[in-house]
C-alpha cells in the first residue's frame, strides 16, 4: 500500500477526519516508516465545509482516488445518507471492483451500503446508527457491537476513536506489527485494541486505582508463555472467577481470554519480525504451546501463515540481547 485518497463530502466530521490524516498523512520517516502519497479528494474542488462550522479547501477531484491502494471515507451527516453524491459511489464500486483497500471512518460506512458494496458482507458503523443501517440496507449483516469490520478488503468502523483503531489494524496487516506499534507510540494509542472488542465498554475508567485490573493485564504480558486460567486470574485480583469475567469485560470491552488470546498473536508478529526463533520456540513463548495451535490462531487472526508473515515482514536482525528480551 502506496497510495492513501480520503474521500470529505460537506458536513464531513473533523475528528474522523483528521484520524485519517493522522494514520496515513503523517512523515515518519525519522521512525523508519515508509511514507503514504496521502491526498485528500472531493467531487467537486474547492470549500467543502464541515459540520461545525469551519470549512477546508480541498483541490483535488476525484481522479487520484481511482487508481489509490485505499480509499477512505470520512463520515457524512445523516441528511445526507440517502442523497450520496453519485461520483463517489461509482468510485466506491469502481475501488472494491479493483480490489482496493476501502476504509469508512463511522458513518461513511452508509456511502458504502448507498454504493451496494456492502450488500451479503458484515460491517459496523456507530452504535447510534446501526439500526437505522439495518433498516434501509437489510442485506448487510450490520454488527452494533464491534470497533471495527474487516470483509475482505472492506473496513468499516464505529464511531471517533474506532476509527483510528481500524487504521492501526489496516497498518498492521501491511506494516507489521512493529512499525505499527512504533506508529501508535507517536499518536499515544494503545496498539492493540481489537475489532471484535465491544465499542460501549461500561466503565472506561476504574472507579478507583485499587479496583484497576491493570495490575493483572502488566503481569498477563509478562507471562504470555504460561497457562493463564480464569482462576488464577481472579485469584491475582482478589476476586471471584465470576466477578473477574464481568469486571473485565465491563473494563475491557472483551472477556480474559479474547485478550488474551489477542495479546497472545501480536506477541507472535513480533518475534516472527525481529527473530529467526522456529515456529515450535515462538509458540512455546506466546503460549500456543504448539507450532500447529500458533498457526492455527494466526491464520484465524491475521488471515496467512505464520510462514508467510515472517517473510513479509522480516526486520533486521536485533543484537542477540534483544532477541532474548523479546523472546522472554
Amino acid at each position: 500500500m502506496k497510495t492513501v485518497a480520503c474521500v470529505v463530502l460537506p458536513g464531513f466530521a473533523p475528528f474522523e477526519f483528521g484520524v485519517a490524516c493522522e494514520a496515513f498523512g503523517l512523515d515518519r520517516s525519522d521512525d523508519g516508516i515508509p511514507n503514504f502519497d496521502f491526498r485528500v479528494v472531493t467531487p467537486t474542488p474547492g470549500v467543502v465545509p464541515s459540520k461545525i462550522g469551519f470549512s477546508i479547501n480541498v483541490d483535488a477531484d476525484l481522479s487520484f482516488a481511482y487508481e489509490a491502494d485505499l480509499v477512505v471515507i470520512s463520515p457524512i451527516p445523516h441528511e445526507y445518507w440517502d442523497d450520496v453524491d453519485e461520483r463517489v459511489l461509482d468510485l466506491a464500486r469502481h475501488a472494491v471492483a479493483r480490489d482496493a483497500w476501502v476504509l469508512s471512518v463511522c458513518s461513511g460506512s452508509f456511502v458504502l451500503a448507498a454504493a451496494g458494496v456492502l450488500d451479503g458482507r458484515r460491517a459496523t458503523t456507530h452504535w447510534m446508527y446501526a439500526e437505522k443501517m439495518a433498516s434501509l440496507y437489510p442485506e448487510i449483516d450490520v454488527d452494533p457491537n464491534v470497533l471495527y469490520v474487516q470483509d475482505g478488503r472492506i473496513i468499516t468502523s464505529a464511531g471517533t476513536a474506532a476509527g483510528l483503531d481500524a487504521c492501526l489494524h489496516l497498518l498492521r496487516l501491511e506494516l507489521g506489527a512493529e512499525m505499527t506499534n512504533t506508529i501508535a507510540r507517536r499518536m499515544v494509542v494503545p496498539p492493540q485494541r481489537d475489532g471484535g472488542q465491544a465499542q460501549f465498554i461500561a466503565r472506561p475508567l476504574p472507579e478507583t486505582s485499587s479496583l484497576s485490573l491493570a495490575p493483572v493485564t502488566d503481569w498477563m504480558l509478562e507471562n504470555l508463555r504460561l497457562d493463564l486460567p480464569v482462576d488464577q486470574l481472579a485469584a491475582r485480583a482478589h476476586m471471584s472467577p465470576r466477578t473477574f469475567a464481568r469486571r473485565f469485560k465491563a473494563d475491557y470491552g472483551t472477556t480474559p481470554a479474547a485478550w488474551l488470546g489477542r495479546q497472545r498473536i501480536i506477541h507472535a508478529q513480533r518475534l516472527l519480525e525481529q527473530t529467526d526463533l522456529g515456529l515450535d520456540a515462538i509458540a512455546s513463548a506466546c503460549g500456543f504451546g504448539s507450532a500447529a495451535v500458533l498457526r492455527q490462531n494466526f491464520g484465524r487472526t491475521l488471515g496467512l501463515t505464520p510462514t508467510a508473515y515472517r517473510a513479509r515482514f522480516t526486520c533486521t536482525a536485533a543484537a542477540p540481547a534483544e532477541l532474548e528480551a523479546i523472546a522472554s
